[in-house]
Formats: C-alpha cells, structure tokens, sequence
C-alpha cells in the first residue's frame, strides 16, 4: 500500500513543470488525482507519464466559466477530495512602465481572479481535515525588476490563502503556500521570451542564489507535498523553497 493510498487529489496546473511533478509524487505514492492544463500537448505528455491513476483534462483559469465546469467534473469523479494544489500561473517580464492593460488583465485573470474562484468553487468539495497547497514565489517580497505585475499576482494569491487558512481551520483544513524561487521548469516559468534571454535569465539566477543553481520541480514538489500531507499542525504558512535567495543567506563569492 502507497504512502497516499485512499486519498484523493486536485492539482490546478499540473501538465507540467512543479504541478506534474506534484501529481507524479502523488500518484506513485497511490493516490487518485485529476490535473488539469490548458496546452494540449502538455496535457497529453502529463496523461501518458501519469498513467490510469490520473486523470487529466483541459482547464484554462483565464475562462470564467472553467471554474464551474471543473467543479462539476471533480464532483462527478473524485466526489469528496482530500488534497488540493493550486500551482497554475503564468509570468510575464517587462518593468513597470513597459506594461500594457492586456498584459497586466491576463496576468490578474489568470494568477489570481481564475484562482481565486476555482478555490472557492472546489472549496465545498474538500474533506473534513484536507488540505490547499498555493504556489506563490519568492517574488511577492522581493521587488524583483520587471516582475512587478507578476509578483503583485502571486501577493494578492498568499494573502488569500492566509484568509483562507483562518476561514477553514474550523473544519479542520489547513491551508500552505511554497514559495519557489528560480526553478527548472520548462521555459523557466516566463512567457514571450527568446532562448537567449531564456539562458540569461537562468545565469542571472544561479548567479543570485546563494546555492548557486535552481531547484528542480521535484524538490518544490516534495515541499507541497509535506504541507499537505504530514505538516499536520501547520496551516497559514508560506513555505520558501529558493536555495536562500529571499532568507538571510549571503551569496558566496567567487
């Protein structure tokens, strides 16, 4: 019998990069999981390597009414859930004065309206003692340039959770946050950028980390994993999993 045998589980995201990693560690642990993604051919890489415990179906948070259709899919199928992973995002990067109202509305539609209403609908479904998992990141706190927009998502998303996990105590579900700083996921977590800027972006972050690399999507996965499982005594947590980036850790010279 795996370590999650029995339990139930939602991971919004979970086509690719930290939630397919989430939902992989799950399902080899034997727990029954739906996932979802918006592009097509992550969603059937994810099918295939999850296999017949997952089920994996198209979601895009930016549509208002996906909120509602998966919240009738997770009841059909998984009826009561155990465990919920809120890990779907975009980012974009661009400093403040370069921001454009459609970028900055996609952001806002996806990070954190479509979020916040996927949650609240999924919410009723979650078991007595369950457990939320948000993946916010170390760029809420940061002030990190060009990632204005996107960081400001991501603060407005943890303090939702904190509400949250003050809203549910009461029903005995606790509510967490990872926070991963720079991270190997595919594209690096950023959208519209070329694969030079790509490589810059991922020297410029080995370089500001004091353990000199980034995380794997299985490490923050394994971060998650534990707020939602066997972190039994904690709820309104964030926490970070960024090598010391956003704590007191100096980075090492050369």
């Amino acid at each position: 019998m795996g370590t999650y045998t029995g339990r139930k589980a939602v991971v919004i995201g979970g086509s690719m990069g930290i939630g397919l990693a989430i939902a992989e560690r799950l399902v080899a642990g034997g727990a029954e999981a739906l996932v979802t993604g918006r592009d097509p051919g992550h969603l059937k890489e994810a099918a295939e390597r999850l296999g017949p415990s997952a089920r994996v179906i198209g979601s895009d948070l930016a549509d208002p009414s996906a909120a509602a259709a998966l919240g009738e899919t997770v009841e059909e199928t998984l009826g009561q859930v155990d465990l919920l992973f809120v890990n779907a995002g975009i980012a974009r990067l661009a400093p403040v004065e370069m921001v454009t109202e459609e970028e900055y509305d996609r952001l806002f539609a996806v990070n954190t309206r479509g979020t916040f209403f996927t949650v609240q609908r999924l919410i009723p479904l979650l078991r007595e003692g369950g457990a939320i998992v948000f993946t916010t990141s170390v760029a809420d706190t940061m002030g990190v340039p060009g990632m204005g927009v996107y960081a400001a998502t991501k603060a407005a998303l943890w303090s939702f959770a904190q509400t949250l996990a003050s809203e549910l105590v009461g029903r005995g579900i606790r509510v967490n946050a990872v926070a991963p700083g720079y991270t190997d996921t595919p594209g690096i977590g950023v959208q519209g950028i070329t694969d030079e800027e790509r490589e810059e972006f991922k020297r410029i972050g080995d370089e500001q980390t004091p353990m000199r690399r980034h995380a794997s999507p299985d490490e923050v996965a394994r971060a998650a994993v534990f707020l939602a499982v066997d972190a039994t005594f904690t709820t309104g947590v964030k926490l970070a999993v960024d090598g010391g980036l956003g704590g007191h850790v100096a980075v090492p010279r050369d």
